[in-house]
């Protein structure tokens, strides 16, 4: 409990790591407690307001939470919604009720002696900064981009909105759930499907647990790999980068963490960094990764204007993978860099295609790259 206390607090002052340590350490059962005692203490301090001490509860979780976890599904398509449901309901519940009542207990601090006018206005402040903690929260557990995360997180508040035009009957069936008697039928009828929502969470950190253990083996650089990608799909760029050294420690011949710290590297700007662990890639696999680090290279070089060298690395990925968007129009950046248009716009022409070609569940993703091949067709022609 007085680790959750921890976490909890933290998310004043260290919103994104908290979110991380929510993942591994977090309690959904504290949670749910942290908002209704957050919740009765502002209602005891502002008699006032419109709703019971129960309700911001059973809102998150009956109404915010599954119109989220919809949104996110079509957004950053993660999946069916059911799918997406049973694997993320229980890790995103914890983390926005521990949003909530992180917000939630500094309102009941300043109810107790600001007149409500003044509370009202601190609440829309509150509410700011529960939608930048849903932000890390979003990043976090489900690894998206940060337009996507502020993308989902402006939307979520959609299901609320249309919550509040049907709230009297909302109101009545939220009144219903609440009943003794109800919960106690329904925990005796349904308590397995219930107990299963919780099954995401406790899996992350069951698994999380045993990579900790396993990674005190001074000889075993695998789970330092392993825990070193599970920072780094949740964003923790910091973390992932030390987990990925100590494998590389263990091992100099993992190659896999050398590829991941080149990712990082290009990612943050550190091109020197990132070509010297692509290098290092190439030299011991040029074939790891299915090529792609042939790509990363040749987007590097691009980058700094090094045309020929990129033409060098693309030709190479493009004859292994002819039909990758992203692969293409890399090597018609490279070709018109170097002056040969008439190849660049074959190879922008072949990008647009592949795309439209890929299957459904990848076109997302290859989408900018056919708009980027189709923009730089344009500017040629003119």
């Amino acid at each position: 409990m007085a680790d959750n206390l921890k976490l909890l607090l933290r998310l004043l002052y260290q919103p994104a790591s908290a979110m991380g340590a929510i993942l591994d350490r977090g309690s959904l059962l504290f949670a749910s407690a942290a908002v209704l005692a957050a919740s009765l203490w502002l209602k005891i301090n502002a008699p006032w307001l419109p709703f019971s001490f129960y309700a911001p509860l059973l809102v998150l979780a009956a109404v915010y939470v599954p119109g989220a976890l919809l949104l996110i599904s079509l957004l950053a398509r993660m999946g069916g919604m059911g799918a997406v449901f049973e694997r993320d309901y229980s890790p995103l519940l914890t983390s926005t009720a521990m949003a909530l009542a992180a917000v939630e207990i500094p309102l009941a601090v300043a109810a107790w002696v600001v007149p409500p006018v003044v509370l009202l206005c601190l609440g829309g402040l509150a509410l700011l900064y529960f939608a930048v903690l849903m932000f890390f929260a979003v990043r976090t557990i489900f690894g998206t981009g940060n337009w996507t995360a502020a993308g989902v997180v402006s939307l979520s508040w959609v299901s609320l909105v249309a919550a509040a035009f049907v709230w009297a009957p909302v109101r009545f069936l939220l009144g219903w759930l609440a009943s003794p008697f109800f919960l106690f039928f329904a925990w005796y009828y349904l308590g397995g499907e219930l107990g299963n929502l919780g099954v995401g969470l406790r899996s992350r950190q069951n698994f999380h647990r045993m990579l900790e253990a396993a990674a005190v083996n001074p000889h075993d650089g695998e789970a330092q790999y392993q825990l070193g990608l599970i920072y780094q799909q949740r964003r923790q760029y910091g973390e992932a980068i030390q987990r990925f050294r100590r494998a590389i420690a263990i091992d100099h011949t993992q190659t896999d963490a050398h590829f991941q710290l080149g990712r990082i590297a290009r990612q943050q700007g550190r091109l020197k960094d990132a070509l010297a662990h692509f290098q290092t890639v190439v030299d011991q696999d040029e074939y790891h990764s299915q090529s792609e680090v042939l790509r990363e290279l040749g987007g590097i070089y691009l980058s700094v204007h090094q045309y020929q060298d990129a033409r060098n690395e693309l030709a190479r990925y493009v004859e292994r993978w002819p039909y990758d968007p992203e692969g293409l129009c890399y090597y018609g950046q490279a070709l018109e860099g170097s002056g040969d248009t008439a190849a660049a716009r074959e190879m922008y022409a072949r990008a647009v295609e592949s795309a439209r070609s890929a299957p459904r569940y990848l076109r997302r993703s290859t989408a900018r790259w056919s708009r980027l091949a189709q923009k730089q067709l344009r500017k040629l022609a003119g």
